[in-house]
Formats: C-alpha cells, structure tokens, sequence
C-alpha cells in the first residue's frame, strides 16, 4: 500500500509540476515590464543623450537604454527580432522607414492624450506631422539642404549655394560631400526629394553630377558636418539640424533650404510586442509635451518642434517651419518607401562604388569644356568638339534603370528576398557605370584635339 501511495504522491508532484510548467510558459512570452525603456535610433549622441538624461530626470528610477544605429540597419534589425522584440522605441529622421515597418506590422498602434495632440496641427504644409492610424508620431520637422564652411568658401573663392542644380557648377569639382544614401535614412530622403522635385531622368542626371564632384562619399551622415566644420571639405548635403545646430554653437558655418526641398516629420514609434510598451508610451508622450518639445531648441540638437506655440521661445532667428514659405515639393513618402531599396542599391553601383571613375569623367569633361570657351574666344571652329563633350555628358549622366521599373512591385521585391535577381542587377548596373564613366572620359580627353 505505502508503494501504492508514493506512486499516487510521484504522480501528483509530475502533474503539479507539469501545470507549474504550463503557467510559466503562459507568462513567459508577456514578459514582465522592466524599469528600462530601450530605444532604437538613428540620431547622433548630442540629442539621444539629452533626451536620455531628462527623461530619466522625469522618470526617477527608470533607465533609457539607447542602442544606436543607422537607419536601414535599425530596420533589419527589428526584422530580425521580430519574433522577440529587443528594442522598445524606433526613432529616426526616415519617414519612409516608419511606412516600411508599418506596411510589415512591426509597429504597434497607441493612442496618445487629445489635449497633447490639440497643440499640434495636422499637417506641415501637405505633409501629414503623424501617421493618420497612431502607428508613429512626429515629435520634430526636418528639411534637407545644404551646409558651408563660409571661411573655407572665403579661401577658395567659391560662392555660397542656394540651390540643388548650384553643385553643378564646375567651380565645385572636389568641394563638396555626401553620406551614401544606403548607409544613411536622412541622405535617402534627400535623394527622393531631388528625384521627386526634377523627376527619375533630370534627377539622376543632376545626382551623378553632384556626384562626380564630391571630393567624398561618407558612411555615416555624421561624417558630413565634421567634414564642414573642421574644414576638410567645403559644402555639404544635410539634413537640418546638422547646420543650425553648428551655426548655434558657433562654427563658421551657414545653412540653406533649397528652393525645391521638402520639409517632412522625424518620427517615434513604438515597437510592437516590444519589452515595455508603458514605459514606450511615456517616453512618446515626454517627447511631444511642452518639455520635451522645447529641449529641440538646444544649441547641441537644433531641431525644430512640432507645436507652432513654442516658437515664441525660440532663439532670435530660429527658422519657424508654420510660418516660413519651406517646401517647394510635395513628397511622396510611399514612392519614397516602396523603391528604397533599388534607390539606394542604383545610387552605390552607379555614384558609391564608381565615385573615382565618375569624378574623373566629370573632371575630365570641365577641363575640355574650359579649352572650348576659350577656342571658341578665340574665333575657333568647336563644333565637332561639342558634338563629342555632348556625348560624354550623356554617358556621365545616364543610369541603367527608367522611374517606371524602379517602381516596378517585382523589382522591388527582387531586392527584399530574391538574392540572385538583386545581384544580376548590380553586376549590370556596375559594368554599365564603369563603361559609361570610361567613354565619357575618353570623349572628354579627346575632344579638344578636334577644334578647329
């Protein structure tokens, strides 16, 4: 009887433990919330780290964990974790990258209090400021341009930008510098908003020739201002608050909006299944109170809020996007969002990767073209010359893909999974730019000993 009775005892002890083992199955995939909220960006350390340190003021006891990283990296990564979400916060400049995450449901939905979005207004300019759904909310404004280093421009005698189609100009042949669009959310949105404002053929004619006279292509977007700053390079392509906030700490530099630029939110959202989704919801809503908006005036971070209100306690001159005429094209953030990748992939093989070729045939074609102007001075027959320069400028501006297929759903597609179709089109895009580069410096080189 007493083994019968031990065996009823181990029987019962197995079933409590199998239920044991149910419950804790049950409860482990909720996780319990942590005093740490953990935040996946994009911005440099001046901003996150202020941010950091007055929410963790407001919050005492909780802890922002900040895991820093570039935009199309961030993206990956929440990709890769989707099934046991790390991060708690997406936070970045690319607003195609939050219809990304979205359009893959890796964002989760939140309401925010009506009193804390009354203060701010739907849209700026015909750009909506959140997503219409609540699955991300644009806590600042951003607009891209350019940024000099006025002694830089001083010593080398080069006037001031004002425009895209400005870095055209031959007299900025080596000045200026760019991050590669694939390594940075910022400079992709700068790409798009150039081909949106002058369409997929004049756009990338005028992006390989900015192109062809950048003296570098940069990994990360940070790279940019240090280079400006510091003197390294004169001009460079940001988004704007790399320039007012060096203009606000006292760098001898300047900034300008283009007249055809777009002026569209940087973004939070919270990372659906993420490990604290309250803790998630409070930093949001620090981020959009009174508090949190004002802390963008900040001399380190200079960005621009998104509560028309607290301009009134701006620095003097601080540029007011609701009351500035900004903008000049209206940006389309789901064609942004849907040919990200072959935008980026078409601009490393054809500008990136062939950046010594492209700058040699654009250099190539100014030294002849300054021979011809004086030729044609001199009273000098140049057009069998020209015929030839008109050439080179072609194969220098062409690239080996139309708008229409670069919005094509299957090309698109070949570039999320179809690895052998992504890498055909890169080997071509490769051997089309390296040729094109090589007859449009060979034209150039020769087309002076055709004037007559």
């Amino acid at each position: 009887m007493r083994g019968a009775g031990s065996r009823r005892a181990g029987w019962l002890a197995v079933g409590l433990l199998a239920a044991c083992a149910a419950v804790v199955a049950a409860v482990l995939p909720a996780r319990a919330q942590t005093k740490e909220v953990v935040v996946l960006t994009s911005f440099p350390k001046e901003l996150f780290e202020a941010y950091k340190q007055a929410f963790e003021r407001a919050q005492p006891g909780l802890r922002v964990v900040v895991k820093q990283q570039q935009t199309n990296a961030a993206v990956t990564y929440l990709r890769e974790t989707r099934a046991r979400p790390e991060a708690d916060i997406f936070w970045v400049s690319a607003v195609d990258a939050f219809q990304l995450l979205k359009g893959e449901g890796l964002l989760e939905k939140i309401a925010l209090p009506r009193e804390l979005l009354a203060r701010i207004p739907p849209r700026i300019g015909s750009f909506p400021l959140h997503d219409p759904e609540g699955f991300y909310w644009g806590f600042a404004v951003s607009g891209y341009g350019l940024m000099w280093n006025t002694r830089y421009l001083a010593l080398h005698r080069l006037p001031a930008p004002r425009e895209w189609t400005d870095l055209a100009d031959p007299r900025y042949h080596g000045h200026l510098i760019i991050s590669a669009p694939s390594r940075s959310g910022t400079t992709h949105l700068t790409i798009e908003v150039i081909l949106q404002a002058y369409g997929w053929e004049k756009g990338w004619a005028l992006l390989t020739q900015m192109g062809g006279h950048m003296g570098a292509i940069t990994e990360r977007s940070f790279g940019v201002p240090e280079a400006v700053i510091s003197g390294q390079y004169g001009i460079g392509v940001v988004i704007d608050f790399f320039g007012l906030s060096a203009i606000a700490s006292g760098h001898p530099v300047d900034f300008a909006y283009p007249s055809l630029t777009s002026v569209v939110p940087a973004s939070v959202a919270v990372v659906k299944g993420g490990p604290n989704p309250d803790n998630a919801r409070a930093f949001v809503q620090y981020l959009l109170g009174d508090e949190g908006q004002a802390r963008l005036f900040a001399p380190e971070i200079g960005r621009l809020p998104v509560v028309p209100a607290l301009y009134a306690r701006a620095p003097k001159g601080y540029p007011n996007p609701f009351t500035m005429q900004l903008g000049g094209v209206a940006f389309d953030d789901k064609l942004s969002s849907s040919r990200r990748n072959v935008v980026n992939a078409l601009f490393d093989q054809v500008i990136t990767f062939r950046h010594a070729e492209l700058k040699a045939a654009w250099g190539a074609i100014h030294a002849a073209e300054a021979q011809l102007a004086r030729a044609r001075t001199a009273g000098r027959d140049v057009a069998p010359a020209a015929g030839q320069l008109t050439e080179a400028r072609r194969l220098a501006s062409a690239v080996p893909m139309d708008g229409k297929r670069a919005s094509d759903k299957e090309t698109n597609a070949a570039f999320k999974g179809k690895a052998e179709v992504k890498s055909r089109l890169e080997t071509e895009w490769d051997t089309y730019a390296k040729v094109s580069y090589a007859k449009a410096r060979d034209l150039a080189e020769r087309a002076p000993g055709r004037i007559k």
